[in-house]
């Protein structure tokens, strides 16, 4: 579909938005209703849409139908990042004058994409059209760093806690499922915080004395941990080891104690052995929040069909990512969706979601950038030593997984006939339930 055929289609269906859906424009913000979804993008928003729809090629009543759907429904990525603000360059561009160390930069690009739609107006502006154009309610947000350190981990869960705390009236923190709910009834958003990490002093004094944080980041919000991210640590193996050794004795204390505590033990980051073993060890819904089936490709960061099977049976779900290199093949969305075809065919429509784990950036990312001088390349970092991948992905590809092309996502799930309930389920309702029950009990906690 042409770049025109695709503007006379939105513009009919905004038309046409406003004159049936009178009585629901008037009960809930018209950033709520489908022709927000395709009202005012900005030239990179609109581009990543129009390359999506070229893979998708939807009828008119097919786009009508998923973007109404997709707009009174409530969106729920299962993990993901709040829109990204472009850093400010001529304060990076001083620090780097200033002799300011890499430890020192990465925590100002950090902080500054994390937070400054806070504060600039114009990040503010893209922050917020990124939000309307997505038509997501929430985002399970990684509010932590990679790593067990309780200090590592809290850096991101304070940027984030600042930005909702400010932003309140646009997008909040969720504490409970019931606030992920009442932000979509006032047609507003929220993030819900997961941590990429389960955080420990490393003493090792005793169990009880290392996992006493677990419960301080969940009361501080976290609501979901990472057991491992790529590395093997003391909870089992990440993705990225290749012995798959499975999870620690360790380890299936952590899991207990998530349980106990109410927060949702995710494997989207351990190796196959570990998220089975994990699956096993608990007595509440486990997840790979963002992940791909293996059983269309096996990438180390997919899981395979008896991982997504013994994950199913905790009532988990595993979220389908939007990484071209995880995904393989073409890597677009039409592959996208083949994944998340492939687990409700074997595992059924209540084991899986959307967690899309890419952001969108601020169109003025790239002058910003521009402004900072260029410093020395760093060793990477012993997390992200990969096996090797010689898989190439195309612009193509990346745009038609555009966080912002949420909506098309749902059009495309129409498209493959899956009803309207059941589409309800993978773009939210999954990832509520989980949640929700991931929280019963907590009395005794």
């Amino acid at each position: 579909m042409d770049r025109r055929t695709f503007l006379q289609t939105t513009s009919a269906l905004s038309v046409a938005g406003a004159a049936t859906n009178a009585t629901a424009a008037a009960e809930s913000e018209q950033r709520d209703s489908a022709s927000e979804l395709t009202a005012r993008l900005n030239p990179r928003i609109q581009h990543a849409r129009e390359v999506a729809m070229n893979i998708l090629k939807p009828t008119k009543r097919e786009l009508e139908h998923g973007l109404r759907l997709h707009a009174e429904s409530l969106v729920f990525d299962s993990y993901g990042f709040s829109p990204r603000a472009a850093v400010d360059g001529d304060v990076l561009a001083a620090a780097v004058e200033a002799g300011a160390s890499d430890i020192e930069l990465k925590d100002m690009r950090e902080e500054m994409g994390m937070t400054r739609y806070v504060t600039d107006a114009d990040e503010q502006a893209e922050y917020r059209d990124a939000w309307r154009a997505s038509g997501v309610t929430c985002i399970f947000q990684n509010a932590g760093e990679e790593g067990q350190d309780p200090l590592r981990l809290i850096k991101r869960l304070a940027r984030f806690t600042f930005a909702t705390d400010i932003l309140k009236d646009f997008v909040a923190k969720a504490a409970v499922p019931d606030d992920v709910a009442e932000a979509k009834r006032q047609g507003r958003h929220c993030l819900y915080f997961t941590g990429n990490g389960v955080p420990l002093t490393q003493q090792w004094l005793s169990v009880p004395d290392e996992l006493r944080y677990l419960r301080v980041f969940y009361q501080l919000g976290i609501r979901m941990m990472h057991l491992t991210y790529q590395r093997r640590n003391m909870i089992g193996d990440g993705c990225g080891e290749k012995t798959d050794a499975g999870l620690s004795d360790f380890g299936r204390a952590v899991v207990a104690e998530m349980n106990r505590v109410g927060v949702i033990p995710d494997c989207a980051h351990s190796g196959w052995q570990t998220s089975l073993e994990a699956a096993r060890a608990s007595k509440k819904p486990v997840v790979a929040s963002h992940s791909t089936a293996g059983g269309i490709f096996p990438h180390f960061r997919s899981k395979p069909d008896n991982v997504i099977r013994a994950i199913a049976d905790t009532g988990g779900y595993i979220g389908i990512c939007c990484i071209s290199r995880f995904l393989r093949g073409s890597g677009d969305v039409g592959v996208f969706l083949n994944h998340i075809d492939h687990v409700v065919k074997k595992f059924g429509v209540d084991h899986v979601a959307i967690g899309t784990d890419v952001a969108y950036s601020s169109q003025n990312a790239s002058v910003e950038s521009r402004k900072v001088p260029r410093v020395r390349r760093g060793r990477t970092h012993f997390r992200s030593l990969w096996p090797n991948d010689d898989y190439e992905t195309t612009a193509e590809a990346r745009s038609s997984l555009a966080w912002t092309n949420w909506p098309l996502f749902t059009v495309g799930l129409v498209q493959r006939g899956h009803s309207d309930d059941d589409i309800r389920k993978i773009i939210g309702g999954n990832v509520m339930r989980v949640a929700q029950e991931s929280l019963v009990g907590l009395g005794d906690a």
